[in-house]
């Protein structure tokens, strides 16, 4: 019989009800305290740090060593899946409104900039953490670098997936930890040069002086005329997410039955221990692949006129994504094991700073080739993207164009599946990186490679320098 009263019956209750309690706590200081107000920080990421720190210290005091490490293990079990349904909520999305952006090959250049900007962030990481390694910190873990273009560039999912492989795979001890840590050291980089860039943009006059003033945003509910009710004998939110569950069970069925397959051995070791892994590390790629897949069944479906309605809505599809994302912030920054970081500050203080620096010139140099009438806004957008998550970005956007007017926004959106194809063999580098320290160097020889290839081709399509 089901025990109503077991304490682990009520465990998912719990933490998702701590969440909830960090966001509401997070949106109220963000709200009432200027300070907090001005530095741009997202509300998800104010909770989290808030999490963090209670859970060290308060929390940390009362329980358990093992109800900390619960309480770990399950927030980075909602990271993990949140990412994964984030994505597939994007790829559901019916487009709209980026016919411009496609004319005008903007969605080829903005997804070159992204992945170009990875691999800027990869060389940087590895290259010092592979200096590190054979001079004055002979135990640290050679591929960890490579880390940090997952942490600053696709945000803490990624960072702590990939991380917690490195970690159970390859022995780097705290890996999990690390990834999540360079993906909130991220987020303050977003924020400290948001603010810094917004002041400097306002002195010299270039927009107005920022205010506090709300925008109030018009939602469009339905993107067509055929679109289902919103409420007939089931609800249209309830639509959604059963469309988005429904592909994330394929994902999962796919992933599970190639598991199986390499079990077998067909590939040996190598599919066992390193592309079985990586394949769950991947779950969102898989996810978001299996996503556009049915949005192109629907396509073809209503064509043929088999399917008169559209099922997609893009309003509640953006509901879904914010409030699994805001999840995932809070969570990723709280699930952070801070012992696992006792050797690793130097490194993630010390290599964080040098990307975060790198990123802001690379991005702020290229953004005035590649959109030179909205430079300012392109820069914010893509900074704040590639050093936290698409969220980001538009929070800084909106600081200098709160009425979308320029298509900085879009910009995002598009580049970012653009750069899913780009990107694509960056994530295999990633998988194979641990495996030996000769393939570590292949890799890094790859990504050098890459990056000049990448950035020549945007200097050589993008000659015009604004002045």
């Amino acid at each position: 019989m089901f025990d109503f009263t077991a304490p682990a019956n009520w465990s998912g209750i719990y933490f998702f009800g701590v969440i909830a309690v960090l966001l509401l706590l997070g949106n109220t200081l963000r709200r009432k305290i200027p300070f907090f107000r001005n530095s741009l920080l997202p509300t998800a990421v104010i909770a989290g740090f808030i999490g963090l720190i209670l859970k060290e210290t308060v929390y940390a005091a009362f329980v358990s060593p093992e109800q900390v490490t619960e309480m770990n293990l399950y927030f980075s079990m909602i990271t993990y899946h949140a990412l994964a349904i984030g994505f597939i909520a994007l790829g559901l999305k019916v487009s709209e409104k980026t016919k411009h952006i496609l004319k005008r090959g903007q969605s080829l250049f903005s997804g070159m900039l992204i992945v170009a900007t990875y691999l800027l962030q990869g060389f940087l990481g590895l290259g010092l953490t592979l200096f590190m390694s054979y001079t004055f910190l002979p135990d640290l873990f050679k591929s960890s670098g490579i880390i940090f273009p997952l942490g600053f560039g696709q945000g803490p999912g990624q960072a702590l997936n990939i991380g917690t492989i490195y970690e159970t795979s390859y022995g780097f001890v705290g890996g999990g930890s690390f990834g999540l840590a360079i993906a909130s050291f991220g987020f303050l980089w977003a924020s400290i040069f948001g603010v810094i860039y917004l002041n400097l943009l306002a002195k010299k006059g270039l927009i107005p002086a920022r205010t506090n003033k709300n925008i109030v945003e018009k939602p469009q509910l339905n993107t067509s005329d055929d679109e289902i009710p919103l409420a007939e004998s089931i609800d249209k939110f309830t639509v959604q997410v059963g469309i988005v569950l429904f592909v994330y069970l394929i994902t999962y069925g796919f992933i599970f039955g190639v598991n199986q397959w390499l079990a077998s051995g067909v590939l040996g070791d190598f599919g066992i221990n390193t592309v079985g892994p990586l394949l769950w590390g991947f779950n969102f790629i898989f996810g978001m692949l299996f996503a556009l897949l049915l949005k192109r069944i629907f396509i073809f479906l209503r064509d043929k006129n088999i399917m008169t309605r559209q099922y997609p809505n893009n309003f509640l599809l953006n509901r879904i994504t914010g409030f699994v994302f805001d999840l995932m912030i809070v969570a990723s920054i709280t699930a952070i094991r801070v012992s696992d970081l006792s050797t690793l500050w130097f490194v993630l203080l010390s290599v964080g700073l040098v990307v975060g620096l790198a990123t802001v010139v690379f991005v702020t140099f290229l953004a005035r080739r590649i959109y030179p009438s909205y430079q300012h806004e392109a820069t914010l957008g893509m900074f704040g993207m590639l050093s936290g998550t698409a969220s980001t970005g538009v929070i800084l956007i909106r600081e200098i164009d709160p009425e979308f007017k320029t298509p900085a926004v879009t910009d995002l959106v598009v580049g970012s599946s653009t750069a899913i194809l780009f990107g694509f063999p960056i994530l295999l580098l990633v998988g194979l990186a641990p495996v030996s320290d000769q393939s570590t160097w292949i890799v890094f020889g790859i990504v050098t490679l890459m990056l000049i290839l990448f950035t020549g081709a945007l200097l050589f399509f993008n000659k015009k320098e604004v002045s």
